[in-house]
This record gives C-alpha cells, structure tokens and sequence, in this order.
C-alpha cells in the first residue's frame, strides 16, 4: 500500500504543482515530495487535512486518504519497534542512483511484480557474480569495498522471493539470455539459477524467442509493473509502471497509461514461450555457455 501514490493523484487531478500545495501549507517543497516519495515527514493530521482541502477532495477521498493516513503512521510505529524504519536500502543510498529508492520502496511494498526485460536479466533473479560483472561495467573503477556492497543490497533485495504472498513474472528476450556480462561462465551459472528460481511456486519467467516473429514486444521499451495488496482499510492503491533510463526513471500511475502497459503484458505473454518450454532454453544456452 504506497500512501506516496495516493497522495500525488489527488494533487496532479487537482492541476496543482508541488511547489503551489507547499505555499499554501506553508511548508518546503522537499516536505511534499518527501510525503509523495514516500518518505518520513513531520506533517500532522490537520496539516493533511489542510493539503486535502487545497487539492479540493470530496469526502470519499478525504476519508480514503485519511484511513491510508491512519495505517501509514501505525506502520511507522511498528517499523520503529522493529528498529527498521528507515528501510534497509538506507545503508546503501550511496551505491545507487537518487531515484531508486523510491522504487525500492514500491517494491517492498508491492505483492506481485511484472517486468519485461530486452537486455539484462532483472535484478531480483541476478546472481552475485552477474551483479558484480554488471557494476563493473557501470563503473570499471569502483572499489571492492562498494562492488560488495552492491551485491549485499541486491541479496537484500532478494529475500522478497522468499515470501509466498509476493509474486514474481519475468518477461524475457532471448537477447538476456545470450547477452554474457562477465564471460561465459558467469552466464552459465546466471542461466542456472534461472531455471531453478523459475521452478518456484511464486515465480514465473518467460522467455520471447528471437523466432517469435513480429509483435509489440519489438518496439516497447523494458519496464516493471508494480501492483500493490489491499491494506487494512479494504483499498488498493493503482499499480504503477516504472521504466529506468540511464540517468533516471519514470513512473507511470494514470489508469489509461498503466492499462496500455497490461495489454502489452498480454501481448508480450501471447508469444512467450511456455514456462516448461523457457526452462529448456535457459538450460540450452547455459551449456552453449560451457561448450
């Protein structure tokens, strides 16, 4: 449940910029951006009631808004307990890029993910060889130390695989599994691990062939769908589509946009070969790998 999501389609409905709803709360735009990224702020009930009064929100979204409220701030008790409120990419912050936590954050708190990926195998599925050959390419003179650390927060990551409630389902080119950061056995190992991860239950990896022939996976970019559980209140926040560029990303959570995206899930997924029929392929190429 992303109370950030919520926040932010109540303030672009209502035609109004981060920087005109911190004025007239009297407040820094970094506080709101804080709020809609997702991140702890000092804002108080009446000051959200004010926020929601601006962005001239009827009583229905008033009262989900202030539910989510409720939820979010017991949430942030529990984290606090837990000593864990800052979010276990926090020790890392300096190893990614500043847009990525947010998404981190909607990953933690999504329960299925949907990613359509052209070159590189997805970051949850990576093994630590295949992250460290991939940082390297990134960046040819980072440090041990920081590689390590990278692979560390990657492994963190990880651990969401774990959890029955959470789905995974990769959409894949045959070019990710071909492409061999790191040399060929570094792939082969990669190519593996796939073929295991995609025997679980709550995984699901399909690859789209290079003899696919022509459909829309040729001309759309790679992307990941986040889709959230309902929370306690009985609401569910929109999914959200995330696409990363090489120097930042874009999030897409408009309904038009997002359905545009699910029909090229269905598309993409209408040529894919079978999940039994990829595993046989990922174990193919792993032994052209090692030939």
């Amino acid at each position: 449940m992303d109370f950030g999501n919520y926040m932010r389609g109540l303030r672009v409905h209502a035609g109004k910029s981060v920087l005109a709803a911190g004025l007239y709360l009297e407040v820094s735009r970094q506080t709101l951006m804080r709020l809609e990224e997702g991140m702890p702020t000092k804002l108080t009930t009446p000051q959200l009631r004010i926020l929601l009064d601006f962005y001239g929100a009827d009583a229905g979204s008033e009262g989900e808004v202030l539910t989510l409220w409720s939820e979010v701030r017991e949430q942030d008790k529990t984290a606090k307990a837990q000593g864990n409120s800052k979010g276990y990419w926090q020790a890392y912050a300096d190893q990614v890029y500043p847009h990525y936590p947010r998404y981190l954050r909607l990953e933690g708190a999504a329960d299925r993910v949907v990613t359509h990926q052209l070159v590189l195998v997805p970051g949850l599925l990576q093994t630590a060889d295949y992250r460290r050959a991939i940082a390297m390419s990134e960046e040819p003179d980072l440090s041990i130390v920081n590689m390590e650390r990278r692979v560390e927060l990657a492994a963190r990551r990880q651990v969401r695989l774990e959890d029955n409630n959470f789905r995974l389902d990769a959409v894949l080119s045959e070019a990710v599994l071909r492409h061999q950061p790191g040399g060929p056995s570094v792939m082969a190992a990669q190519l593996r691990w796939l073929a295991e991860a995609g025997e679980r239950e709550n995984i699901g990896i399909r690859v789209v062939s290079f003899g696919s022939g022509a459909h829309r996976g040729l001309t759309i970019q790679s992307f990941t769908m986040l889709q959230f559980p309902r929370g306690t209140s009985g609401l569910v926040v929109p999914s959200v589509i995330y696409l990363e560029g090489a120097i930042g990303s874009l999030y897409h959570e408009r309904k038009d946009v997002v359905d545009q995206y699910r029909e090229a899930i269905s598309a993409l997924e209408a040529v894919a070969l079978s999940e039994r029929d990829t595993r046989d392929m990922v174990l193919r190429v792993a032994k052209e790998c090692t030939a």
